[in-house]
């Protein structure tokens, strides 16, 4: 997704039009999350770019779109850029460490 919201439309509260973008943007993430990664890969991780403009977009963390959105609104932009691109990627799986597991049951049964 490249997209350039407006935050200001006519006929629509500007609240209204900041969490409809956010609706856009959480639909996007679910869609594209929703698909089944490429052999090898284990899911999806997003490219993220936020700016007033394309050309002044920068990179941010995916935690952080909301956060950006919401500071758009507040610093009274009429617009923004936001990029969200999905890539496949390897997640690694935490192993569980089962001598600890161990210890806390024994502790349990103790108490």
């Amino acid at each position: 997704m490249k997209k350039t919201f407006q935050l200001n439309v006519s006929n629509k509260n500007r609240d209204r039009q900041v969490d409809s973008i956010k609706n856009e943007v959480r639909k996007y993430i679910k869609r594209e999350k929703s698909k089944r990664p490429p052999e090898g890969f284990n899911f999806w991780a997003f490219d993220c770019k936020f700016g007033k403009t394309a050309d002044e977009a920068s990179e941010i963390k995916f935690v952080d779109v909301t956060k950006f959105i919401d500071f758009a609104a507040s610093e009274n932009y009429d617009s923004f850029y936001l990029e969200l691109i999905a890539r496949a990627d390897i997640k690694k799986v935490k192993e569980k460490n089962n001598s600890n597991e161990e210890q806390n049951d024994q502790e349990i049964e103790e108490n």
